[in-house]
């Protein structure tokens, strides 16, 4: 009987202390979320509903600080200019992302769409012949207007170079170059492209005032517009000295060049009492503008050269076959016939004395 007593005291024992831990964990386990509840529920208030506004800002000052600097407080900083007083300019974070994203995509898609575009128009149609040569030639473009041309267009496609390794050079270069070699490469083009700016700007517009009383758009312009000079239906429509694709391209040029001197000017000069916000405002001008350019000049030098036969000689030697005057500026060969230009109905080189008569 002692025994069993004794049995059902340890027994009795055992369940106590299990009970006892059983509880103690429980309550362990349940005291975190008492704060909590008190909390939700009101009973007691939390430490910065208690401390006063001062004391509020004084528990992280450093949060508060940055804050109010993002927000624009002034400050001081060793820059000098309208800006000394910025601390942190954060249109700098959106500028970085305008550029380095729709810019840089878009841009980058426009141009390879053009390229495919212009291959897959050149492997299904091929080049644009003439339908006959003459023999005979008459002058298109005089020595200086050729000229200009060969140093606006060799400018532009310096700067063109240039200014794509500056874009995606982190994504293309990087990877073909390495970091060295794109470092030396952007050291080079970074000031060509600045250098040249300025004097493909001034050969640019002189070449567009030399040009602009022949790019105005005439009642023929628009049909030629509507057939895709010739691609629609049976024929080349009539032209005049430009037809009406390269008047579009000129206007482009035109409006496209002032966007790129006037925003290159600002991106030149940026000690002219321009604030950063203005200089991202300008750089986001120049690149997609820049984009845009090289996208639509890449169908003006595929069209001038391999593209559209007779074109490039005419801009080589400045004389083209009076056949190519036909076929594609029919409306200004007709009133070049009807002129006393000493240059009309010249023999081309090598054409034999029958074909001049």
């Amino acid at each position: 009987m002692r025994e069993q007593s004794t049995t059902s005291k340890s027994r009795g024992r055992t369940r106590v202390v299990l009970v006892t831990v059983a509880v103690s964990l429980m309550i362990a386990m349940a005291l975190p979320l008492t704060g909590y509840l008190a909390h939700e529920t009101g009973l007691i208030q939390t430490a910065q509903a208690q401390q006063s506004d001062d004391k509020e800002e004084a528990v992280n000052p450093r949060a508060e600080y940055w804050r109010a600097v993002r927000g624009g407080i002034e400050g001081y900083s060793a820059v000098s200019g309208q800006e000394t007083g910025v601390l942190i300019q954060n249109g700098g974070q959106n500028w970085r992302a305008v550029r380095n994203g729709p810019i840089s995509f878009y841009g980058g898609s426009f141009i390879i769409v053009v390229l495919l575009a212009l291959l897959a128009k050149h492997i299904v149609k091929g080049k644009d012949k003439l339908e006959s040569r003459t023999g005979r030639t008459v002058t298109r473009w005089s020595a200086f207007e050729r000229i200009m041309h060969w140093y606006v267009a060799i400018s532009f496609i310096i700067l063109g170079i240039t200014g794509l390794s500056l874009i995606f050079g982190r994504a293309v270069l990087i990877p073909l170059l390495g970091k060295e070699g794109f470092a030396a490469w952007a050291q080079l083009a970074k000031p060509i492209h600045d250098y040249l700016s300025l004097p493909f700007a001034a050969g640019l517009f002189l070449l567009m005032l030399m040009w602009i009383g022949k790019n105005g758009l005439k009642s023929y312009d628009f049909e030629w517009l509507k057939s895709m000079g010739g691609a629609i239906g049976d024929g080349h429509p009539p032209a005049g000295f430009f037809n009406g694709g390269e008047k579009v391209f000129y206007w482009l040029v035109f409006l496209g060049g002032i966007a790129l001197t006037v925003s290159g000017f600002f991106l030149l000069f940026p000690n002219l009492e321009t604030v950063r916000e203005s200089m991202q405002f300008w750089h986001i001008i120049h690149a997609s503008t820049g984009l845009f350019m090289i996208a639509v000049s890449l169908g003006h030098m595929y069209l001038g050269s391999v593209g559209t036969e007779g074109v490039l000689e005419g801009m080589v030697s400045g004389e083209v076959d009076e056949g190519f005057a036909k076929q594609h500026h029919s409306l200004w060969y007709e009133e070049v016939k009807g002129s006393s230009k000493p240059a009309e109905g010249k023999a081309a080189p090598g054409a034999s004395s029958a074909a001049t008569t």
